[in-house]
């Protein structure tokens, strides 16, 4: 019984703070830059972010490999516009990065 009253005083005082909102927006917003960037180059990436004291400090796209179709600039042109379209803040750097197998 005491276990649930703290879950349930510890999910209150998430609720009310902004943190949740923001890592729920955060993934909102991660995934709606992995689908536009799949859409624009057929390689779905895995978008990550991350937040400190309310800013947005860096975005990270990993494709699962490396891309070939675009040259790296044009590709990271692709990569900065979807970020900025999605993202409410402008992030502090952008990382993009590729998986190379073994």
């Amino acid at each position: 019984m005491s276990r649930f009253v703290l879950l349930l005083v510890c999910a209150t005082m998430l609720m009310g703070c902004d943190a949740l909102s923001t890592v729920t927006e955060g993934v909102k917003q991660a995934k709606a830059v992995a689908a536009d960037l799949e859409q624009s180059t057929g390689v779905k990436p895995e978008v990550g972010f991350n937040w400190h004291n309310g800013r947005l400090v860096s975005v990270t796209v990993q494709f699962p490999r490396p891309y070939d179709d675009k040259p790296l600039n044009q590709l990271a042109g692709l990569v900065r516009d979807a970020v900025a379209k999605d993202f409410k803040q402008t992030p502090q750097q952008i990382v993009l990065a590729f998986a190379v197998d073994k």
